[in-house]
């Protein structure tokens, strides 16, 4: 029996996160690790040490021009992802790009344009969707069992976010914004359930700081969008709390369903979770088989876009998908600063 060759993978960005890329690519029998670019002398002596097999680079274009691969995964901070992801796709590489696809509209536009010309592919990091959990989600309310979707709450509770290599998650200037951090996911799961009903028109958010020096990070945030037939989704977030809490919550025309996750952090093996459905006579508890968690996420992510890269298959969440989750960010990042709702319709034409 005929196996295909591995999937090869140069992995741009070994931080935290991309270490856990690292591993997933490693333990995944249809992928090689072929190449890494971490930025500091420490952690490319550590990538060496891990991944004997791979050739580590301090520069991520040196890695994309010199390294034959199928897969550029980027998991580097958010203000180098447009740079990073044109040169791969312009060099025909499939691309992986971790979220947010970048921190203005303008670059994760740039960045659709060129995968739409390339003749790589982009798939944008919403592990979500392959929840057994999150994902199990939407199959739900595809089979109709709580009717049409009306209502969708995401909301998450937790201890404050990470610094980041050399702090950049708390330089306004590279991270662009918290609210492309983690509600980002939030805004693609609610309007991934919602998409039966159109592209969402306004959108409204309030937000807070506790650091005075720091008043545009947001410890506090929330926002509302609402579709032409009064559909709507809330999407929350306090970063002001402890471990970490995710519900989701959606009600339909007939049943509602609510499902909740905790870990004492977002990476932990451990969790504990539960998805709760009704239907609108009879109330289950839907036994959830594989482990739900962002680390197991990861591993169907690139396992996901193994399958992408051999057959053509769409990703999970593509160029337009991170488009609109980056824009709606953004929206609400304008709605906090105007303290007024938006038509959500400037968005749309600029996608369409």
């Amino acid at each position: 029996m005929h196996h295909p060759a591995p999937v090869r993978f140069a992995l741009a960005g070994f931080g935290a996160w991309g270490k856990f890329h690292a591993s997933s690519i490693h333990d995944n029998p249809d992928a090689v690790l072929v190449a890494i670019t971490a930025p500091s002398e420490a952690s490319q002596a550590e990538a060496r040490a891990l991944y004997p097999q791979a050739r580590v680079f301090g520069d991520a274009h040196s890695m994309i021009a010199e390294v034959p691969c199928d897969v550029v995964d980027i998991v580097t901070p958010s203000h180098t992802h447009r740079d990073l992801a044109l040169t791969a796709l312009q060099a025909g590489k499939m691309v992986l790009l971790e979220k947010p696809m970048a921190t203005t509209l303008a670059d994760c536009q740039a960045i659709a344009a060129a995968a739409a010309t390339s003749r790589g592919q982009l798939a944008v990091g919403h592990e979500l969707r392959l929840s057994s959990q999150w994902g199990e989600i939407k199959k739900i309310i595809d089979r109709g069992v709580i009717g049409q979707p009306q209502y969708v709450l995401v909301e998450l509770s937790r201890k404050p976010y990470r610094l980041g290599a050399g702090g950049w998650r708390y330089d306004r200037e590279r991270v662009g914004s918290w609210v492309l951090e983690e509600p980002i996911h939030f805004f693609d799961l609610a309007r991934w359930y919602l998409s039966g009903n159109g592209e969402p028109v306004e959108l409204v958010a309030y937000a807070n700081s506790r650091d005075p020096a720091r008043p545009d990070l947001f410890d506090n945030f929330s926002a509302m969008f609402r579709y032409a037939n009064g559909c709507y989704a809330v999407v929350s977030q306090t970063l002001a709390a402890f471990e970490h809490h995710q519900t989701v919550k959606v009600s339909g025309t007939r049943g509602a369903l609510w499902a909740g996750w905790s870990g004492a952090q977002d990476r932990t093996l451990e969790p504990t979770f539960f998805l709760k459905v009704f239907d609108g006579e009879r109330l289950v508890d839907q036994p959830i088989v594989k482990a739900s968690g962002e680390l197991f996420e990861l591993r169907e992510e690139i396992a996901s876009t193994i399958r992408t890269f051999r057959t053509g298959a769409p990703p999970i969440a593509s160029a337009q998908d991170g488009l609109w989750s980056a824009g709606l960010c953004l929206l609400a990042e304008e709605s906090i600063r105007l303290g007024q709702p938006i038509s959500v319709h400037a968005l749309a034409q600029a996608l369409a």
